[in-house]
């Protein structure tokens, strides 16, 4: 899906808007300034708008995680209901909306038919789903997904809770969290995902949040080529919510940030050996090249 598929008809160009020209006319397409995180704020992005909340983590993360991207004019996002469904209609990339859990299943689905589709091509297919979707609703079919070894990337933004319903608490709430339809807390510790994924097959797993940058591009781009080419792989992004949680919208990173430092959200990785390897290779003739 390079730029140069998009012509405007000359008896259009009058009424075309101006950052449209500018998209096909001029290099600024997120498809061809592959710049990363790097390139955030200076040009086209996969996402510009969104109806989120004010200082909403989710879709702080969901734009770093667009930029991440190795490969985004052929890559598929399938999402699930919750908070980010209502943000995808705004993002420039294919991406499917799957019923409320199943979003594993249609992804293996999707990967296994565009391997089919499209031998000589790469097609990577990311799961972007909430903690409802992945860790409690979704967790059958998400579990099946990575124990039957499909070559697809989990990306679970964590807001730890359903947010749009109300303020449920979510298997992924911490223990003794109060929410507005959880007034007397939490009574059940946070479900330690990364390690239920590590320990049912993938290849790559890991926790995050969205206050250091490179570090977060780094792991997506990590989870999305170990599945493209070991196995399946699972980051978990810590994405604060103001709304449910009583933070103000700048307070955010903030929240992040001090949740890493006492521990009580820390960033890790799990990386099998052979896709250790795998990485090793790859990113020392990154940095060699």
């Amino acid at each position: 899906m390079k730029k140069d598929v998009f012509k405007i008809s000359p008896c259009f160009e009058d009424i075309m808007p101006q950052e449209y020209i500018e998209l096909v006319r001029e290099n600024t397409s997120p498809f061809d300034n592959n710049q990363g995180v790097n390139g955030l704020g200076g040009g086209k992005e996969l996402i510009e708008e969104h109806p989120l909340c004010a200082g909403c983590g989710l879709a702080l993360s969901l734009r770093m995680i667009l930029a991440s991207l190795p490969n985004p004019e052929d890559t598929i996002v399938v999402g699930s209901t919750g908070c980010s469904a209502i943000a995808f209609p705004q993002v420039a990339l294919h991406n499917i909306h799957s019923l409320f859990g199943n979003q594993n299943a249609v992804a293996s689905g999707l990967k296994r038919a565009l391997k089919l589709r499209f031998p000589e091509k790469t097609k990577d297919i990311v799961v972007i789903a909430g903690d409802g979707a992945t860790a409690d609703i979704g967790l059958d079919m998400v579990m099946q997904s990575w124990f039957r070894e499909e070559n697809i990337t989990t990306i679970m933004l964590d807001n730890e809770a359903y947010a749009n319903t109300g303020g449920q608490e979510s298997g992924m709430s911490q223990k003794g969290a109060v929410l507005n339809m959880a007034p007397t807390g939490k009574k059940f510790s946070k479900v330690s995902l990364p390690e239920i994924a590590r320990e049912s097959g993938c290849a790559y797993a890991g926790a995050v949040n969205p206050s250091n940058i490179k570090r977060f591009e780094k792991m997506v781009q990590r989870a999305i080529l170990v599945a493209r080419e070991i196995g399946p792989s699972y980051l978990q992004v810590f994405a604060p919510c103001p709304t449910n949680y009583k933070l103000r919208p700048n307070e955010t990173l903030i929240k992040a940030k001090s949740r890493e430092k006492d521990n009580t959200y820390p960033v890790k990785e799990y990386i099998s050996p052979t896709a250790q390897e795998f990485l090793n290779k790859l990113e020392e003739g990154k940095h060699n090249g």
